[in-house]
């Protein structure tokens, strides 16, 4: 096991070596409940304790599309998790690709709240050239953005855990624990493992993140 200060030190030394002529986009990937907000905001507060560098968080899940919109698959099923959750069109236009190269570094952090039914109306910001996104989100390594990261690091967690977390969590704003845990088993977790499945996002990052023990995590580096 490790130490978490030191583990978030040595996910900042990785960023902090990584040029590139425009801002920086780091990407924190993982499953539900696995810690990435958490490690993500982390992470933001040591590269500003570094000094010298804007630094720039952001949230997929601010990134959601509206529930009327997505209509391929039934709402609560994890087709519709995996497939329809997220607006990738928005995050690579209106995040990611003007962060990137040739792009003008005016940029939105968030179009909708988390529950993606109220449109928020957050201003355009410009980063400055040498910035470095700190983004979090789930299904950050799907091919709809995947190219759009410069340092990819996911945060690893079982699925028991997500369960066990991830349904203590809601259970707060759903009705019970146990109706908390029938979401996790019918659309979250499935949604996720096809995810899993398909891309591989662990052997796929640059930087893996065991948070199966929060303090005290381990890193692995590709």
């Amino acid at each position: 096991m490790g130490d978490r200060a030191a583990v978030l030190g040595e996910l900042a030394d990785a960023v902090l070596a990584v040029g590139r002529a425009h801002p920086l986009r780091v990407g924190v990937d993982g499953c539900s409940a696995a810690g990435k907000t958490t490690l993500a905001d982390e992470l933001a507060e040591v590269l500003r304790g570094r000094g010298g560098r804007e630094v720039v968080r952001a949230g997929l899940d601010y990134f959601k599309r509206a529930p009327e919109l997505r209509t391929a698959y039934p709402i609560g099923s994890a087709e519709s998790y995996y497939f329809e959750m997220y607006d990738y069109d928005a995050i690579r236009e209106r995040l990611l690709g003007p962060l990137g190269p040739g792009g003008d570094r005016r940029y939105t952090a968030g179009l909708r709240e988390s529950n993606a039914r109220i449109a928020l109306d957050l201003p355009v910001r410009t980063a400055a050239p040498d910035a470095i996104l700190v983004a979090d989100g789930a299904f950050l390594q799907r091919p709809e953005l995947d190219g759009y990261w410069d340092l990819r690091i996911y945060v690893d967690v079982s699925f028991e855990t997500v369960l066990r977390r991830g349904a203590a969590r809601d259970a707060a704003w759903m009705d019970s624990l146990a109706a908390a845990e029938e979401r996790y088993r019918t659309r979250y977790i499935p949604g996720e493992q096809m995810y899993v499945d398909q891309v591989h996002p662990a052997e796929r990052a640059q930087l893996i993140v065991n948070n199966e023990h929060p303090s005290n995590p381990t890193l692995t580096r590709r």
